[in-house]
């Protein structure tokens, strides 16, 4: 399950602005521990946004790019307060949770745009929002989106400054993780062997990106996370 898991992951971050990278973290947490699903997906997810940057590098928004690292670094200090103060079943809820909202964000996803007057404050309340999900389940795409849709941008200006936003986001969430034991030399040995399918799932994303409608890579993606996050919420609750 973990294989497949990661080449999904690979292809929605390369390809599709990282959308439904995070999951992979609801599909592992169906058979690991929360911490160990999240924390085996960052250093992965971390490879997949080196490999990603190459194709998209400067073509970002600037502006869009700086609003959302300067909230989202205090969101991933929130995230980490909050992990730390809940159990497991709480994140499995969390997760669950996210997993079927991000699927109703993406089907009411036009009634969800900012007012492009919404400033900078916009931005940064946006990236608070995205370093905060993006730490407890990996799924800071939704906020972001949210925001970057303001902006009118192109695909690959939009797909350039998700790589480059969370990228690093995901280099501030490393730190706290290792202190809260969701990165563990388990975990990173684990990874090492899903390199190679993190490595592929790249590639296929940036050939998915030229190729593949968004709207076919999506409608299976909903299904995935709605069956998936609805047995994660059975699961904690039961």
């Amino acid at each position: 399950m973990a294989v497949p898991a990661v080449i999904f992951a690979g292809i929605s971050k390369a390809g599709f602005g990282s959308g439904a990278a995070f999951a992979a973290a609801p599909f592992l947490a169906l058979i690991l521990e929360p911490e160990q699903a999240i924390g085996l997906m960052l250093p992965l997810l971390m490879l997949m946004d080196v490999l990603t940057l190459r194709p998209y590098w400067r073509q970002w928004d600037a502006g869009a790019t700086r609003l959302l690292i300067l909230g989202g670094l205090p969101g991933v200090a929130l995230g980490a307060a909050f992990w730390s103060a809940v159990d497991e079943d709480t994140i499995r809820v969390l997760i669950g949770a996210i997993a079927i909202g991000f699927v109703l964000f993406k089907l009411l996803g036009t009634n969800l745009r900012l007012s492009k007057d919404g400033g900078p404050m916009a931005g940064l309340v946006a990236g608070v929002a995205a370093g905060f999900t993006s730490f407890v389940s990996h799924a800071g795409g939704p906020p972001a989106t949210v925001y970057l849709l303001s902006k009118g941008m192109g695909k690959t200006e939009y797909q350039a400054t998700t790589v480059i936003v969370f990228w690093v986001i995901n280099l501030a969430k490393a730190v706290p993780y290792g202190i809260l034991g969701m990165i563990t030399v388990e975990t990173l040995r684990a990874g090492l062997f899903l390199i190679p399918a993190a490595v592929v799932g790249v590639w296929l994303g940036v050939v998915a990106h030229r190729s593949i409608p968004e709207r076919a890579f999506f409608a299976v993606t909903y299904i995935l996370l709605v069956t998936t996050g609805t047995k994660l919420i059975w699961d904690a609750l039961t």
